[in-house]
């Protein structure tokens, strides 16, 4: 009897176990079958039409929808999850699965919503007695609440006005929703995507957020994690952050170094725009990380011998002091100080300097090279207002055009050249630095780069190069 006894045991725990693994939820966004009851009546209006009867935003008045008289009834589908932990006791939706034309949030005094409402439910809303308007920068609907402009629905009344829409077969209709694909993230900073999901490709983390230290989702102060913003940048150069929850259960992940598609939730919290993402799953970086602040390298020819004076070029007499260089690549790499034409004595050569700048400035001069053919490289320097180091020049066979130098191996060889280190104040003149005999085991296509690293505060001298020849 007791190994029978034990044998069952086993055997419930066994179903049991498999029971629980079997209602594991991941973030997905896999429809479960949820059961459902056409609670309120068919619509009575559009989520467009009522939605554009908050007041203007700004103005801090709401609109009341009246308890009594006709119902005010409205479809909707859910974009948010708290699944994750990333929203927090409130619900966006949008009007449509696929190119929404508007987006509103709710507030509600409950959490694990995603459990009865899971990312693309088919939701009706019935606002007789909620409030409608903008509050701190977003639109919204709610209770009546005297401390705020607009209040969370208690829990306890939340079937008052929120439903499922079932598919005909007691459960809860859910779409598979379709982002909105937008080319930049300036186009999704936008008040008519307030809400809405949509998506942005070629979209990477600031390089701040993952070097020289690759940071996490959240920051943690004794161990609590906190509400932290992540800045986030498209490769037209345009920046946005992603605004993640101290309770996101992704907080401790490292974030991506990668670059690719990120869909979010549209938010806003005042003037500032502040994206959310339901979880790990809406961020799919799958490319190699892409540069910003680079100008020129339109026409990369590579070439084994080639003398470049700068004399084609015009000299910058007035701000912006940097050139479009086709041939060759002004890569800022940090800070927005380029490598400049500037003449002097009726000579023309670049210059770049830190002086008056704010911050670090890592800026790159990348020169295009058939390393095959090649023998020498040469070129002539000066310096102005020495105060340390600034100029680097290194060789390179694996950088790709248009992406992150960091990508890439460099070898420095700025041992074989001759770099001023004066004088203190004014300037010197530009003299040989020297030639670098290449070595015959560096072959194929490459680059020379010249790198000037300063920073203010910290190293300003002035670099200047001139007469780069390849023999």
């Amino acid at each position: 009897m007791k190994t029978y006894t034990t044998i069952k045991t086993l055997v419930f725990a066994a179903i049991v176990a498999t029971t629980f693994n079997s209602c594991v939820k991941d973030d997905d966004w896999s429809a479960p079958e949820i059961l459902c009851n056409n609670r309120f009546a068919e619509p009575t209006t559009t989520m467009a039409a009522f939605a554009a009867l908050a007041p203007a935003s700004g103005t801090g008045t709401t609109y009341k929808v009246p308890v009594d008289g006709a119902a005010v009834i409205f479809d909707a589908y859910v974009v948010s999850s708290d699944e994750n932990g990333n929203f927090y006791k409130t619900i966006s939706f949008q009007d449509s699965p696929e190119n929404p034309t508007v987006g509103l949030s709710l507030e509600v005094d409950k959490a694990s919503n995603y459990a009865d409402f899971p990312v693309g439910s088919h939701i009706r809303i019935k606002a007789n007695g909620l409030v409608l308007g903008w509050d701190r920068g977003t639109r919204k609907i709610g209770s009546v609440d005297p401390a705020y402009a607009i209040g969370r629905i208690p829990s306890i009344l939340l079937t008052r006005y929120l439903s499922g829409v079932c598919n005909g077969n007691n459960r809860l209709d859910i779409a598979t929703l379709v982002p909105t694909k937008l080319p930049s993230l300036r186009e999704a900073s936008a008040e008519k995507y307030l809400n809405t999901l949509v998506s942005v490709d070629n979209v990477q983390f600031a390089k701040g957020e993952v070097e020289p230290i690759n940071k996490t989702f959240i920051n943690y102060i004794a161990g609590v994690g906190q509400d932290t913003d992540r800045a986030i940048i498209d490769k037209t150069g345009e920046s946005s952050i992603i605004r993640n929850s101290g309770f996101s259960t992704f907080g401790a992940k490292l974030l991506p170094k990668e670059s690719g598609e990120l869909t979010f939730v549209v938010s806003r919290y005042n003037s500032g725009y502040q994206m959310l993402i339901r979880g790990l799953n809406d961020i799919n970086f799958t490319k190699e990380r892409f540069a910003t602040g680079i100008i020129g390298g339109s026409a990369i020819s590579f070439s084994g011998s080639f003398t470049e004076n700068f004399e084609s070029y015009p000299a910058n007499t007035a701000a912006p002091f940097f050139n479009n260089f086709p041939k060759y690549i002004n890569y800022a790499e940090f800070g927005n100080r380029y490598w400049e034409v500037r003449s002097f004595s009726n000579n023309k050569y670049i210059q770049l300097s830190a002086n008056a700048a704010s911050g670090n400035i890592h800026t790159y001069y990348i020169v295009p090279v058939d390393f095959t053919a090649a023998n020498t490289l040469s070129f002539r320097v000066n310096v102005g207002f020495y105060n340390g180091d600034v100029l680097k020049v290194y060789t390179t066979t694996n950088y790709t055009a248009g992406s992150e130098i960091s990508s890439a191996t460099l070898t420095e060889i700025t041992s074989n050249f001759t770099i001023p280190k004066a004088p203190a104040t004014g300037y010197g003149v530009l003299a040989p630095a020297g030639t670098y005999n290449i070595p015959a085991a560096l072959t194929g296509n490459g680059f020379v780069v010249f790198k000037y690293e300063g920073g203010n505060p910290g190293v300003t001298t002035t670099a200047q190069i001139d007469d780069i020849v390849v023999n």
